[in-house]
Order: C-alpha cells, then structure tokens, then sequence
C-alpha cells in the first residue's frame, strides 16, 4: 500500500477546505493584513534586483507601501516607503537614487542607511532646523529585514521567530545545493492575477493537479509524488523513475516546497531552481514573479535560456487559468462551506489552510 492509500485509508472520509468567504471577503483580507502578513516572515524580493549601493525598489506588503535599499556598506534594509514631513511615498518605481533619498514634493532627503539629512527651508529661508526639531532626531521608519540567499523577507510586526528558526524545516530539505553557485538566468513578470494569493498558494503544494492541468508541459506521473508537511514547509515532491530534462517540458525529479505565507520554491535535479515571488494585493488580486536560477555551475545558451522561459511561462498560465476560475467559483453558495480535499494528495493544502486558520483567530478586535 502506498502512503498516498494509507492515507485516505485512515482518513474516514475527506476534509473540508476554507469557506468562500475565506478568499472574497474584504473584512478577512483585512484580517489578514493584520494576522497572517504582518505576523510572519514574508518574502517580499530578490536581492540581485537591487545589486548596486543606492538601489531602491518599492513595493506593498498587507497593503503597505514599503521601500527596499541597498546601502553603501552592500546590506539591504527595507523601510516605509513614507516622507516623514508630509506622508508622501519616497520612490515610485525600482531605481537608483544615488546617496539619497529625495522627496520630490519638499525635497527633504535622506541618507541610504535612512537618517533625514535635509528639510530645505523647514523652519524658513535658508533654515531647517529650530527649537523642538533636530535632522538628527529623525529617520525612515525601518521594518525588520532579512536577506536569506537572494531574498528578501519582512516580518512586518517584529515579533516573528530569528529567520533561521522559522526557515528551518525548508532550508533542510535543501541539503547538497551549493548556494555560493547559485545564478539568477531569468526573471518572468506575470502582472496582475484575477484571484486570491492563497489559491496559487495551494495549487502549488498539491500534485493532485499536475497530470490534468500539466499533460503538455510536464512529465511528473502523479503515482511518483509524495506529500510534504513539515512545519512551515509545506508541498510536494517527485522521484522520477525515468527522467527527460526541462527540454520543452518537465520531467525530472523535482522539490515543491513553499515557506509560509507565500515562499515559493522549486528545486529540479540536478542544476535547477525557481523561485516564485506572490504579492497579495486584495481579495481578489494579486501579481506574480518568477525568477529562474542554476544551481551547480550550470552554463546555459541564450536559446537554452528562452526555451526555460517559455515553459514556465506556459506552465504559470496553465496555473493562473485555474485559480482564477476558482476564485470565479467561489462566488457560488456551493463554496460556502469550502471544497472537499483528498486525503491522498491534499493533506498538504489543509496544512496551509491550518496555518491560515491559526493566524485569522489571532486578529485582534477591531476598534
């Protein structure tokens, strides 16, 4: 009997899902803002896209906007991305910004490391500082940061366990990569996604999918894969007993392993990563990135390159084609009470439901 049997053998019957309401509802993404967002370490960017000292780029996380810098000593920081006189966001687009940061409706500006350097003409012609307001005294608002390879996490309310603590069980299951080796060859830009971040999510950590959504694009036999649930590592693997490389479609073995809230991992034998960057934007609206690496030394052609990019490229929309008519479907009272999950190959996705579950009951009451 094989574990995926043994499973729904002593299963007695399947689990339920979370309820609709838990990927339309306004007052729960909110919740989540507060909870599953701002509680836990957040994968937010990668580092090589900000490489040189005065690089900047901003973004949102639980619908705040946030501003990551390289500084002068090669160290990334994130901050608030928010003016300290007016409240204006700093930076608008990756770019950079040279030693400062320059607010562009007052020109006050501030150093890379986030100390207010100048507020021309604050307390008059010619004049900054006064009684009551020394530049010294203020700076951005920093956000814990931390950088782990070449990403970038947040942990929004500070409280979160040490990164190598909460990351523990992942970077386990990443034995004999040699990260000094690792190499960024591409990096594919999806935009906006009609959908809940929790359903790409979830498609990701189970298999059950891949043999009816992926029959074109992957060679990974449903019967090879196995479950994941380890903590805050959550997914999937597959050991493949005949391999054909990533040459127009997938077929080797492979490690699907997300860290939650919205880490996404993939790991392809031998030389392979992909590594999936989700930004919740709302209930119904999220934009996703996909950054492709070698592992080991791996030189790849320029035509190598693009054909890796075009499969995952078909690949990802295959993925959001599905998630956005789950996200459809979810308006329909069948999906109230949530959907039925297999025991087999869904344990996982009630893992990470679980977790959502846990941090949405520690919301606190709204004022």
């Amino acid at each position: 009997m094989t574990i995926a049997e043994e499973r729904t053998r002593v299963a007695g019957g399947p689990q339920h899902g979370l309820t609709a309401d838990a990927y339309r509802s306004e007052d729960i993404w909110q919740q989540e803002c507060r909870t599953v967002l701002s509680k836990n370490w957040v994968f937010i960017g990668f580092a090589h896209q900000i490489a040189n000292p005065g690089d900047t780029h901003p973004f949102s996380c639980a619908g705040l906007p946030l501003l990551s810098v390289r500084g002068q000593d090669g160290s990334i920081q994130v901050f608030h991305n928010v003016c300290l006189h007016r409240c204006m966001t700093l930076v608008d687009r990756p770019r950079n910004v040279g030693k400062l940061i320059r607010c562009p409706y007052h020109a006050w500006a501030y150093d890379l490391e986030g100390r207010l350097r100048a507020a021309p003409h604050f307390a008059g012609t010619g004049k900054q500082e006064f009684d009551g307001f020394d530049l010294k005294e203020h700076r951005l608002k920093p956000v814990r940061t931390h950088v782990w390879q070449d990403w970038i996490f947040v942990n929004l309310d500070g409280n979160a366990p040490e990164f190598k603590d909460y990351a523990a069980p992942l970077i386990s299951r990443l034995e004999g990569i040699d990260f000094g080796r690792l190499e960024p060859v591409g990096l594919l830009d999806f935009g906006e996604i009609e959908t809940n971040w929790k359903l790409i999510m979830e498609n990701f950590i189970e298999p059950y999918h891949v043999q009816f959504v992926h029959s074109s694009t992957t060679e990974q036999p449903l019967e090879d894969h196995n479950t994941i649930t380890d903590g805050n590592c959550i997914g999937s693997a597959v050991d493949l007993k005949e391999e054909t490389g990533t040459a127009g479609s997938l077929g080797v073995s492979s490690r699907y392993l997300t860290l939650y809230p919205n880490f996404i991992l993939g790991r392809y034998f031998p030389d392979q990563m992909g590594v999936y960057l989700n930004v919740p934007a709302g209930p119904g609206k999220m934009r996703q990135y996909r950054a492709l690496y070698t592992t080991d030394g791996q030189k790849l052609s320029t035509e190598e390159t693009e054909s890796l990019k075009k499969l995952w490229w078909d690949v990802h929309k295959e993925d959001h084609e599905m998630v956005e008519r789950m996200y459809e479907g979810c308006k329909s009272p069948v999906a109230a009470g949530g959907g039925l999950l297999s025991p087999a190959w869904e344990d996982s996705v009630r893992a990470f439901q679980d977790l959502i579950e846990r941090d949405l009951a520690s919301a606190p009451a709204q004022q």
